[in-house]
């Protein structure tokens, strides 16, 4: 159920803007996206609407924090 939050991908996000590229950024969202449609092609849809389900609750925060960090209103 957590392969997705495993990724490359939420491993950059969790890093500061400093240490991370945006090759490496780029890279681990196209592998991320690429995933995510590996995962859509399958039969299985309450798997397919958990799974993106638990993403979409994962990445919620994060955006927030990084518009917090770039002057937008914070909560």
């Amino acid at each position: 159920m957590n392969e997705l939050l495993k990724m490359k991908f939420f491993e950059l996000l969790s890093k500061t803007s400093q240490e991370v590229t945006n090759t490496e950024m780029q890279d681990a969202y196209g592998e991320f996206v690429k995933h995510i449609v590996t995962i859509s092609n399958s039969e299985d849809y309450s798997y397919i609407f958990r799974m993106l389900n638990l993403t979409r609750i994962e990445i919620a925060p994060l955006k927030e924090l990084y518009q917090c960090g770039q002057g937008e209103k914070c909560a």
